[in-house]
This record gives C-alpha cells, sequence and structure tokens, in this order.
C-alpha cells in the first residue's frame, strides 16, 4: 500500500469510527465529515492534480473506495457520487468548464449525478428532462428520482435531451426552481441523501451545459455509468471484508454443542464461500482498474463484469453472513445487517443485475466470429 493510500485510510477510519450505525439509523452522515473529506480530495480521488486532485490510478482510488466501503455504505456512495459528478466534468466539460469547477469538487462543496426518472430507468432512453436553449441562457425542467448524495450537494449534473441530442448541465443545487426532497426510508445506503429532484423552469448561463451542446445520449450515459460502476463494484468489495471480518471473528470465538461454530462443517461452508466471493471480486475489480489505468478497449465490458460479480458475491455474501450471525447480526445498525440491505442495493444500481447480463451477453455476441 502506498503511503499516499495508507494515510488517507488511516485517517477515513478514525473519522468513521464506530459511528456509522448511528448514521444509518439517523438516515444523516455529519456535513463537517463530508466537507473535511470533500476538501482532502478523498471523495473524488481521480481527479488530477493540475486541478487540485490527488491523481490517483483507478488501482489506488478502488482499494480506497473498498476500505470506505468496508466501513460505511452511505458514506462509499457519496464518494460514487462525487467522482461520477466529477469524471463526467473531466470528460464532457471543455478546458475553462474542467478549471472553473473540479477545483470546487476537490475543495469540499459536493455534487450528485441524476439519470433516473420515474419512466426511465434500465432504460434511459425514455429520460424525459429538458435543456432549452434560450438566447444566452437554458432552461431545465425535469424530475429526477433517486439522485444518491443529493441532500447533501451544492451542485447538481443533471442529464437531459437538448435539441436533437442530449446534454449534462450544471445545476447550482439553490438555484430557484430547483426543489431536492429527501427519499424516506430507503431500503439501503439510507444515509447517502437519496433524493427526487424537481427542476421547474430552472434558468442557467449558457455555459452551465457541459462542452457547451448537445451530444448522443448513449455516449454521455456510457461516461458517467462508466465511474459509477467501477466504484460500485469496489464498494462491494468493501461490503463483502466487513462481512468477511465480522463472521469469522463471530464463528471463531462463539460456541454451540461445546466446540466453535467454525467447527461446523455447514458454518465452515459459509466461511469458505464468504473467502471466495471477496477474492473473486477482488480480482474482478482489479482486472477492470489495470484496463482503466491502460486504456485498454475492453475497459468498459470489464467495468460491467466487476460490478456484476461484485454486486451479485456481496448480495449472497451479505445474506450468508446474517446467516452465520443469526441473531447477532439481524440488529439494525450492526455491520452485517447493514451490508445486508446495501448490498441488495448494488444489484439496482449503475445497472441491474439484469442490464449486466444483457450487456455482457451482446458482448459476447459481437466476439462471436462470422462462420
Amino acid at each position: 500500500m502506498s503511503e499516499p493510500l495508507a494515510e488517507a485510510t488511516a485517517s477515513v477510519t478514525g473519522l468513521v469510527g464506530d459511528r456509522a450505525g448511528d448514521w444509518d439509523r439517523s438516515g444523516l452522515l455529519p456535513a463537517e465529515l463530508l466537507r473535511k473529506l470533500g476538501a482532502a480530495g478523498q471523495l473524488c480521488t481521480g481527479v488530477p492534480t493540475e486541478y487540485g486532485g490527488l491523481g490517483w490510478d483507478s488501482r489506488t482510488g478502488g482499494e480506497f473506495t473498498a476500505h470506505v466501503g468496508s466501513l460505511c455504505s452511505s458514506l462509499r456512495s457519496v464518494m460514487t457520487s462525487q467522482g461520477m459528478a466529477a469524471w463526467t466534468v473531466e470528460r464532457l466539460g471543455d478546458e475553462a468548464q474542467r478549471r472553473a469547477l473540479l477545483p470546487r469538487l476537490t475543495s469540499g462543496e459536493l455534487a450528485a449525478v441524476g439519470f433516473s426518472e420515474s419512466q426511465a430507468g434500465s432504460d434511459l432512453s425514455g429520460i424525459d428532462t429538458r435543456i432549452t436553449v434560450d438566447g444566452d441562457t437554458v432552461v431545465v425542467d425535469g424530475h429526477k428520482v433517486w439522485m444518491t448524495a443529493a441532500h447533501y450537494a451544492d451542485l447538481l449534473i443533471v442529464f437531459g435531451r437538448m435539441g436533437d441530442g442530449a446534454a449534462a448541465v450544471v445545476v447550482p443545487a439553490r438555484a430557484p426552481g430547483v426543489d431536492v426532497r429527501r427519499v424516506a426510508d430507503p431500503l439501503g445506503c439510507r444515509a447517502a441523501g437519496h433524493a427526487e429532484v424537481r427542476l421547474d423552469s430552472v434558468r442557467l448561463p449558457a455555459d452551465s451545459v457541459l462542452g457547451g451542446e448537445g451530444l448522443s445520449l448513449p455516449l454521455l450515459v456510457t461516461t458517467a455509468l462508466a465511474y459509477g460502476r467501477m466504484s460500485v463494484a469496489w464498494g462491494c468489495v468493501g461490503i463483502l471484508r466487513a462481512c468477511l471480518a465480522a463472521t469469522t471473528r463471530h464463528a471463531a470465538s462463539r460456541e454451540q454443542f461445546g466446540q466453535p461454530l467454525a467447527r461446523h462443517q455447514l458454518v465452515a461452508k459459509h466461511l469458505a464461500d464468504l473467502f471466495v466471493a471477496e477474492q473473486v471480486a477482488s480480482r474482478a475489480c482489479e482486472h477492470a482498474s489495470h484496463r482503466w489505468d491502460n486504456g485498454s478497449p475492453d475497459m468498459v465490458v470489464a467495468t460491467i463484469l466487476a460490478k456484476h460479480v461484485s454486486a451479485g458475491h456481496a448480495a449472497r455474501g451479505a445474506a450468508s453472513a446474517v446467516q452465520v450471525m443469526a441473531s447477532a447480526g439481524a440488529q439494525d445498525g450492526h455491520p452485517v445487517a447493514r451490508a445486508y440491505r446495501d448490498a441488495k442495493l448494488m444489484e439496482i444500481i449503475e445497472g441491474s443485475n439484469e442490464m449486466c447480463e444483457l450487456l455482457l451477453a451482446q458482448h459476447t455476441l459481437t466476439s462471436v466470429e462470422p462462420t
């Protein structure tokens, strides 16, 4: 582990401590914690140093994401949101926008990204949000659902239709016409600040549109979702590591029928399965990060694979952890109970299991040599 990564890991461990369960129950993360991590550049570690970021590669940032995910998936979800926002600005914005926005995202301001709508979830071609040019301004109208971290955000990056194409526009969260309302009692990542966002004739300067003009919707979605999927995948590795640590400690120390739980073969199988799940998910994420860091042509499919494998293993692994720990792990706020709920959500966000399988199937079909 590099020295900067070790320092960041130790720092966030100290900041979180044993408070994640309380945050989960209250549904809120401390604002001062988010601002502090943001000001340290730790919410979007891949931002280049020239824009005030840490400039970490995907593998280093991924290991940090996994560690945060092992401590608190809600906090990791805010990291994913901030990282997606920064990644979108970096990839779609012009140089002036990068220099104006990225330093804000590495100095304590928070951001959220809005894709989903009531009729546009897995099929984002159904997006109905409109970005309309009006002289030297643009007007944004729409209704986004389940925007992670929007409750905390200073800036909202909203995807919508613009002319014959689509665009991403940067919207101040407190601009006139913006209404942010928290999602009540989400299943998982309860403190991640999920919210619905209504945009009613929100008027902004024309340079709020990243890149200044409309692009193809698939390109926009692929650009932002790629980062989100990579971050979620590494976060799931963290969930598995937390479950494995808690379950092995419990199974080694608790006795039933005169011997430690771990000596019972059916319990030992759960432990073995958890270990295998963590190892497989870790290798899938390492492979995908390697592809990112080398700019490989198969980066996108490697990312989808890592997200699909890691989320599925996290959900099954968390269920096994609850099974082994029984009543000890079934209490609200317990790390394993949180993992059980959080991991299920990971099978849905940034591309559901089914969408990932469809995309992977399409990849195999396009790779078939014609006969």
